[in-house]
């Protein structure tokens, strides 16, 4: 009976552990150049509370000794099913007027990874990055393969006319009047920025991403986009790329970024934060904003949010301003905007 009742203690000493063990959330709604001025009370409102549910979302997996995979996926969903962020319902459109959606996942214990690219009936991209991750023997599928694989895996299968905002539409007509695609405030070459009555603001470094602990100490890491406004067809960002749009290891960090995508590719920026943290023991803060000074370099700009399996977590962006929220243990949850 001793033995017994000394089984049951340790058992309950390792539940009471579990319960107390700290786990994380961080989540972004993508970055970009405008400020309050820019930005309706509304519309403000609005954003913030989307991304006060997807990381309560998030939190209440991790509370109830969720895994940091499905914690992330929970907090993604939220953003991919809000007109607000261009990911999922909310995505921009394409020069070929389409949206065509990009996503990714990795966990960090055993580095497994998931993704899609071009994919254009899933209501949730970041589901079928998932099922690529877990059903299939591969990291990535593209384009109808991808859309094919993830209606075979029972996920919501939506027409494309589902994604279709006139908010989003409107922009891509302002791209093609303005010969380019819109990003921030930035200027056209040539000229100053032209203002609209609409709101600019929307026309930022689009990609949402979530970061999370999990009470066993294990990392992962999910990123979400429509990628960019009156992108070419058939165009792929970072988002998708195991290494530059997201990264998770147990031994250093979890990474999901934003911005422009062809040089965070050339840059590898996710993997590179995680390098500096492994390799050379920067912080996460350091690392996220060396990683994204070495994007800038080759002019490119954007954020990053980077979680390590204390639960520290960093934000680090170079633009004016970050969609951006964290979710720790019991605490109040922070979310903020600009700088």
């Amino acid at each position: 009976m001793k033995r017994v009742a000394a089984a049951l203690a340790a058992l309950a000493a390792l539940s009471a552990q579990a319960q107390s063990a700290p786990f994380a959330i961080a989540v972004h709604g993508g970055a970009g150049n405008f400020t309050r001025a820019d930005l309706p009370t509304e519309t403000e409102r609005q954003r913030l509370a989307v991304l006060a549910e997807s990381l309560e979302a998030g939190r209440r997996v991790l509370a109830a000794g969720g895994t940091s995979l499905d914690a992330v996926v929970a907090a993604v969903r939220i953003l991919e099913d809000s007109p607000h962020f261009n990911a999922g319902k909310g995505s921009v459109f394409t020069s070929a007027g389409t949206n065509e959606m990009d996503a990714s996942i990795m966990e960090g214990r055993e580095r497994r990874a998931g993704a899609v690219a071009g994919v254009t009936t899933v209501r949730n991209p970041i589901t079928a990055a998932r099922a690529v991750m877990e059903k299939s023997r591969h990291v990535m599928l593209a384009g109808r393969g991808a859309d094919e694989f993830a209606k075979e895996q029972g996920l919501e299968i939506v027409a494309p006319s589902y994604f279709r905002t006139q908010e989003r539409w409107d922009q891509l007509q302002r791209a093609k009047e303005r010969a380019g695609t819109p990003l921030d405030h930035d200027a056209p070459k040539g000229g100053a920025a032209k203002k609209t009555t609409t709101l600019a603001a929307d026309e930022k470094y689009g990609t949402v991403g979530a970061v999370a602990l999990d009470k066993a100490g294990n990392l992962a890491a999910a990123t979400s986009t429509g990628g960019i406004t009156n992108k070419r067809h058939g165009r792929v960002g970072d988002s998708p790329i195991i290494g530059a749009g997201t990264w998770a290891e147990n031994e250093s960090v979890a990474i999901s970024m934003t911005g422009t995508g062809e040089t965070i590719l050339r840059s590898a920026a996710a993997h590179d934060v995680a390098a500096l943290v492994k390799y050379k023991g920067y912080t996460p803060q350091k690392a996220a904003d060396e990683a994204l000074a070495r994007v800038k370099a080759l002019d490119g700009r954007g954020g990053a949010i980077v979680m390590d399996r204390t639960g520290e977590v960093a934000f680090s962006f170079n633009t004016t301003a970050m969609y951006r929220g964290l979710a720790k243990g019991s605490a109040p949850a922070e979310i903020h905007i600009y700088r």
